[in-house]
């Protein structure tokens, strides 16, 4: 779960679109064939219309150029996929080549498929890495994935009970390559004291928009009116930025680190030719405090360092809280300006 791709949750229980509804029934078909048909996808479900016209139309001019010639059907793949995201500036576009997959094979019911997601994802602790206090009673999570709520809720209500008696918080999203979008919701849930509407997702084909609330109650201890530090760096994805956006521009969090990838987007995905995943960003996200997203821009942080200097920051700010409020933890008063100390010379 080092680089848990926001597209876990297509691989575990998203229900694909079938060859009856999306792809062409040719089983052998040509780059070129491939490429037409990932073109008109692209052209019918983007969200962007006009950055879609221009995939469409380069990607047509290229094949036919020959730049997807002599490839392998996994180089195909990942030659196809770098082209995409090159072209319309968007890291959410991913095509995956599946030799073993079988249209008409029968798919679990949704209670075999949580089981199943419940059991994959456990391997990995749910992308807990880890969780653990550091000193001056300051509360420390690696999280690495977004699982969907149903496999991971009652682990985030274990860890933010172990967490509940901090001082402060630390929410490391380093290297977070997002996931399912209901877990971000589930997340926010806990440093919200009511339900919140965080924000709006318009679907172009669909011509639909949906709104993403927290819940009201939640199975662990929330974390109300305590500092909130969420580190980032370059390679913080999609629902891990969805997260650090959402809790800073509700002045709920402080984001230190990296300016995160700028991933903002939900992606749909499509089978193609019954041998590819297409996975096309569908979806704007909308956020109701800013009217705005991190599309292309990502998170700014709030304090800007090094990916390998944000934890030994945000620990400071931390430390410096607690001074000033004159909260009580293990150390001594003495002992706690030492470590700030010692930290500030780091």
């Amino acid at each position: 779960m080092k680089t848990f791709l926001s597209l876990f949750f297509v691989l575990f229980g998203l229900p694909l679109h079938s060859q009856n509804q999306d792809s062409i029934n040719v089983l052998n078909a040509s780059h070129e064939q491939r490429t037409q048909e990932i073109a008109k996808r692209i052209s019918a479900h983007y969200i962007a219309p006009a950055i879609a016209a221009k995939i469409d139309s380069a990607l047509r001019s290229d094949t036919k150029s020959g730049i997807f010639n002599n490839l392998t059907k996994e180089a195909f793949a990942k030659s196809l996929t770098a082209y995409l995201r090159r072209v319309g500036n968007d890291q959410h576009f991913f095509v995956k080549y599946l030799p073993n997959y079988q249209a008409n094979s029968p798919k679990p019911d949704s209670k075999r498929q949580q089981e199943q997601d419940r059991i994959t994802n456990s391997l990995e602790n749910f992308g807990f890495e880890e969780v653990r206090r550091l000193e001056g009673n300051v509360g420390y999570i690696k999280h690495t994935g977004f699982v969907e709520p149903a496999s991971g809720e009652r682990t985030l209500a274990a860890v933010m009970d172990f967490i509940a008696n901090t001082n402060a918080l630390i929410l490391d999203l380093r290297s977070n390559g997002g996931g399912d979008n209901g877990m971000v919701l589930l997340w926010c849930s806990y440093f919200f004291a009511n339900k919140t509407n965080l924000y709006e997702t318009r679907f172009r084909a669909k011509n639909t928009t949906v709104q993403n609330w927290t819940q009201g109650t939640v199975r662990g201890a929330k974390y109300l009116g305590k500092p909130l530090t969420i580190l980032t760096n370059k390679r913080t994805f999609s629902a891990a930025e969805a997260l650090a956006y959402v809790l800073q521009s509700h002045q709920i969090a402080t984001v230190v680190g990296e300016q995160t990838a700028g991933a903002a987007n939900p992606v749909e995905p499509f089978i193609i030719n019954n041998e590819y995943l297409l996975l096309i960003p569908v979806g704007e996200v909308r956020s109701t405090i800013t009217k705005t997203n991190w599309e292309h821009r990502g998170v700014t942080p709030d304090e800007k360092t090094t990916s390998e200097n944000a934890l030994t920051q945000a620990h400071l700010l931390a430390l410096r809280a607690v001074l000033a409020k004159k909260q009580r933890c293990e150390l001594p008063e003495t002992d706690l300006r030492e470590l700030i100390q010692r930290l500030e010379g780091k």
